[in-house]
């Protein structure tokens, strides 16, 4: 085990699993992961390795047939999986967070029927808020949803839906005016549909298409769609909770653990950038001696490891936080913010001692180079995760005058 980004006060059980999910990282994912990139190919083999060790149900409760294991042996596991290859970290992530929105929101009804299935693997997640142009100002949706009978109506288009394609199941935010007069504030008249879909693209079922999938610049491998509702019918019983108007809370819980998943995510790549960086560092020689013994060069070592160990005990403090039941946005805020702004500096630094090799599609440094940046983004820009954390200081530190 590598002296980085250790983690203290563990259980025999999360070290136990932490162990068994590094071994495949390394057996079965980190071998084929950039081959697999560049040919932008959904992991099939990678991902059903997971389901065999019960991954998906990670966090879901033992009585749905989960491993009821807490948010912090999940982002742990996250990490783990990012350093072999992120796209596999999103294709986890999407379903956790539906998941846990079931376990925390869902009615009786709807948790007894989902969660089995989605702790087998199954049944696989995705989650959408973004519209085509929404950013995160999530207040100005414009899907909407209109009650009939015994149905809801859903109407419009979302954007970057990560497992659009693969997943079964769609938490859907859209906006519904029901029971909600003129003049409510937005967020107080959203509400989050469960759309039960086939896998694939096209129309997946009557009024839902899911368009082919969004070329990017790095993150491939992983499914990001379009999704589009077009009188589409949806039951009254697959309201998330049952009740309108609670779907921006129900949201906004999830991406709190999102965002110690986005936070997982930069720490795992960080680490794979920092171990590439300090092995080439050993085999490139440059004068007479290996380039690891130039003093530029230990400065950058030096200064990624650090980064590595503080992005690391940022993100296991937030998933704490949130295990505990408390209020976590303002720690969930930072060690996103920080975990991915110092991964793209650590993947950059690692890119500079590989010099022009970096730059070849031959070398792994190459892949994490062009996916950094999406962590930049994912689960709210460093803007907004600035203005989360700015507006909690304030209500922590209220000047009383």
């Amino acid at each position: 085990m590598a002296r980085l980004a250790q983690t203290h006060g563990l259980t025999d059980v999360q070290r136990e699993i932490l162990s068994t999910v590094r071994e495949f990282v390394d057996k079965e994912i980190i071998p084929v992961a950039t081959e697999l990139e560049h040919r932008d190919e959904y992991p099939q083999a990678i991902v059903d390795g997971l389901k065999e060790l019960g991954l998906f149900g990670l966090m879901i409760p033992e009585e749905y047939g989960g491993l009821g294991e807490s948010l912090l042996t999940y982002a742990l596991c996250v990490e783990e999986i990012a350093r072999g290859w992120m796209s596999v970290s999103g294709i986890i992530n999407t379903h956790f967070i539906v998941a846990y929105m079931l376990k925390q929101h869902g009615t009786q009804e709807q948790k007894d029927y989902f969660l089995p299935r989605m702790a087998a693997g199954d049944i696989r997640g995705a989650f959408s808020m973004s519209e085509p142009g929404l950013g995160s100002d999530v207040s100005a949706i414009t899907s909407k949803a209109v009650r009939d009978g015994d149905e809801y109506v859903l109407t419009g288009q979302k954007m970057w839906l990560t497992n659009g394609g693969t997943s079964s199941l769609v938490a859907v935010l859209v906006r519904s005016d029901e029971g909600h007069p003129e003049g409510t504030a937005p967020h107080k008249s959203m509400t989050t549909f469960l759309i039960e879909k086939e896998p694939g693209f096209g129309e997946v079922r009557p009024g839902l298409t899911i368009p082919g999938k969004i070329d990017k610049m790095g993150y491939k491998g992983v499914d990001t769609t379009e999704l589009i509702m077009d009188g589409l019918r949806i039951p009254a019983d697959r309201v998330l909770g049952g009740v309108t108007g609670r779907g921006f809370y129900q949201m906004m819980d999830g991406v709190e653990v999102g965002r110690v998943n986005v936070a997982a995510r930069g720490c795992g790549v960080a680490q794979r950038a920092f171990e590439l960086g300090v092995q080439y560092a050993q085999q490139r020689h440059t004068f007479g001696k290996p380039i690891a013994q130039h003093q530029a060069i230990q400065f950058k070592l030096a200064e990624m490891a650090t980064k590595v160990e503080a992005a690391h005990a940022m993100m296991v403090n937030a998933a704490r936080k949130k295990d505990s039941g408390e209020r976590n946005d303002l720690e969930a805020g930072m060690a996103k913010y920080l975990a991915s702004e110092y991964c793209k500096e650590v993947v950059e630094d690692a890119f500079r001692i590989h010099g022009g090799y970096g730059f070849s599609k031959e070398y792994e440094i190459e892949r994490l180079y062009r996916e950094a940046p999406m962590l930049l983004i994912g689960e709210g820009t460093a803007e907004i995760q600035k203005m989360i954390i700015g507006r909690r200081l304030l209500e922590e530190y209220r000047f009383q005058g």
